[in-house]
């Protein structure tokens, strides 16, 4: 990532923290989508929020729901909150582009509106990576971009601060998703104001 679009996002989340989300927020959009995960899972998993923000919903989420999870941000804002907010969580302060974890060490991964903070020549291998952090069987919950769109927005919810996204389209995800060695196995248009992001469910093969 070139270090003004990595400065901007990092402020950007420090700044805007709270106008993101509240403390107290609810699990909102994302609740039938843990819940799911939950399902899928087995009881105790490891899983890796990548792009964690405060914690809140996914963290909070699965740590209640008795799995040990993993969170890693940009923003130290976002991790000092998410520290606080899900004290049974783990959470770490690094950019996922140069991230390092030992293969086949979660059950899942999930990222939610965070691998389109990363520029696109940054993202395939990114998403190689998770394919090997995943444990055979395991599962990657993921936003990703559903046409393709780099830019910048300022004063971004309506905060003191300016926000940096780069996406694919959705055809072009699914094809790095399969080259890494990931099956999907659904797909689902969220829809956000003028146009919206695709939901994937992808698994890593088990055996």
């Amino acid at each position: 990532m070139g270090d003004d679009e990595r400065e901007l996002v990092r402020r950007g989340y420090d700044a805007l923290s709270y106008h993101y989300r509240r403390d107290d927020a609810d699990d909102g959009r994302y609740g039938p989508w843990l819940a799911e995960l939950h399902q899928r899972l087995p009881a105790g998993a490891a899983v890796l929020d990548l792009g964690c923000g405060c914690g809140v919903p996914v963290a909070r989420f699965l740590a209640r729901a008795g799995h040990r999870v993993t969170g890693v941000d940009i923003s130290d804002v976002q991790v000092a909150r998410a520290r606080r907010l899900v004290p049974d969580g783990t959470f770490l302060r690094a950019d996922a582009a140069t991230l390092d974890l030992p293969p086949a060490s979660f059950d899942a991964v999930v990222c939610l509106y965070a691998l389109i903070h990363l520029p696109l020549a940054d993202q395939p291998g990114l998403v190689d990576r998770i394919a090997t952090w995943l444990r055979p069987g395991g599962w990657l919950l993921a936003t990703v971009g559903h046409d393709a769109w780099t830019g910048t927005q300022d004063n971004w919810l309506g905060g003191p601060a300016t926000m940096w996204w780069s996406q694919a389209d959705a055809a072009t995800y699914r094809l790095w998703l399969e080259r890494a060695g990931l099956a999907t196995t659904a797909e689902q248009f969220v829809p956000e104001g003028s146009s919206g992001h695709t939901l994937v469910w992808s698994r890593r093969p088990p055996g």
